[in-house]
């Protein structure tokens, strides 16, 4: 039981859906509007299933590649664990149809729409088009995350008014910078892998003064725009959070612009993990202040 549960996390890649997930809450939290927490955790729920679709459809699409990168070939599609067959992609496909249905009843039609961009932008445009051909690959790939958000903004949403506001737009313009540097650091400790498989990664087709800057670059952009949400209307709970995770990344960020070692980057993929995971913590902790007070 423990194994089948174990495998299905990762032939979903459910702790990246996660993460997709709690981008939608965010943008429900901001959206203006009141879904209720019932229906909020069903839209949650039914942004994981299209995330876990697509990630899903990823592992099988990129099965041969996996087999090639350390990190990669365990997977269950990589390892042969899982046969290959037309029943795949077929069950992928139902499963997002689920979550489409499931996100459409309590979020709308916009909100769906949405939800099934951000799918598609992972698994088709960055898997299929884009993560063996350019360095962009990750970069309009991130757009998948920003989708999420806008998502639960849009499903919030008056139907009479359904506009999404400034606060979930520029959080999901956040989560757009956010993508790049978090996935390029990871790259400069697997850059190997990356090799081997031809994924050309920014860190792995350019020399340090060319990738470090841009990493810095992206970090500080996305911190500063993590503090406009304050201009209007998140309150100081949301701002103590983003503070809490901006600094860390930025001087981890700082410190790799200065030393390439795999261990500095290491410690910016985790600082990155901790800004998005404060940043999406502040956003909840402050809404809900309100809403009980």
């Amino acid at each position: 039981m423990l194994a089948a549960l174990n495998m299905t996390v990762s032939i979903l890649k459910l702790r990246i859906g996660a993460f997709i997930a709690l981008a939608a809450l965010v943008g429900v939290m901001t959206g203006g509007g009141e879904l209720g927490t019932v229906k909020a955790l069903v839209f949650a729920l039914a942004v994981l299933g299209a995330s876990g679709a697509a990630g899903g459809f990823n592992q099988y699409y990129e099965r041969e590649r996996d087999r090639m990168m350390a990190r990669t070939r365990n997977r269950p599609f990589a390892s042969g664990v899982l046969k290959s067959g037309p029943i795949w992609p077929i069950t992928l496909l139902v499963l997002l149809s689920g979550a489409l249905v499931m996100a459409w009843s309590v979020g709308g039609t916009l909100a769906t729409v949405l939800v099934f961009l951000g799918a598609l932008t992972y698994g088709v445009i960055y898997t299929v088009l884009l993560k063996t051909r350019t360095v962009w690959n990750v970069v309009i790939g991130g757009a998948a995350g920003s989708f999420a958000v806008l998502a639960g903004a849009a499903a919030t949403a008056p139907h009479s008014d359904p506009v999404i506001g400034p606060i979930p737009i520029i959080l999901a313009a956040v989560l757009f910078l956010w993508t790049p540097p978090h996935f390029w650091s990871l790259a400069v400790v697997r850059g190997e892998d990356y090799r081997r498989a031809g994924i050309p990664m920014l860190p792995v087709v350019t020399e340090h003064k060319v990738w470090g800057p841009v990493i810095f670059s992206h970090v500080v952009t996305l911190v500063a725009l993590s503090l406009m949400p304050l201009w209007f209307g998140l309150g100081w709970i949301y701002g103590v959070f983003a503070v809490a995770g901006g600094v860390p990344f930025l001087l981890s960020s700082w410190r790799l612009l200065h030393d390439p070692s795999r261990g500095v980057s290491m410690r910016n993929f985790r600082a990155s993990l901790a800004q998005f995971a404060l940043l999406s913590a502040g956003v909840i902790l402050d809404e809900g202040w309100r809403w009980a007070f």
